[in-house]
């Protein structure tokens, strides 16, 4: 077996109040809500999860200084980054910065960033179709 990891399965985010952290997930990133093991709480989409920890009350074992606030995520979008700063635009949802260049695992990408309620930078995604593939189109 490798050390190398061949895919996320989930990641943890620990937060100041779960039930406005689920309704931005849910509401602004089409995330699922769904309680697990004894009245936890994760946020689905696609294969993948967020778990979310409640501030002073984490679970065992834990991020060493597990902070509301102090994640940076970069979700790809499913549809295209117009249609997300349109839907953000009528969720009034400031982005911060954006639409820019940026370059992802996969490749070239057009990014927007904003923040959700701990102020974790969010970075929403969609590959980059080059120019001469977008004339075409």
């Amino acid at each position: 077996m490798s050390a190398a990891a061949a895919a996320r399965d989930h990641l943890v985010l620990t937060v100041a109040d779960i039930g406005r952290t689920c309704d931005f997930y849910t509401r602004v990133l089409g995330m699922r809500m769904v309680r697990f093991a004894e009245g936890r709480v994760a946020l689905h989409f696609g294969r993948q999860k967020i778990n979310l920890h409640q501030a002073g009350r984490t679970f065992d074992p834990k991020a060493a200084a597990p902070t509301p606030g102090s994640a940076d995520l970069c979700f790809l979008l499913a549809g295209s980054l117009e249609d997300a700063v349109a839907h953000l635009g009528s969720a009034r949802i400031a982005i911060e910065l954006g639409p820019v260049e940026r370059t992802a695992a996969s490749g070239p990408i057009r990014s927007v960033y904003l923040r959700d309620p701990d102020g974790n930078l969010i970075e929403l995604a969609a590959p980059r179709v080059p120019s001469a593939m977008a004339a075409a189109a």
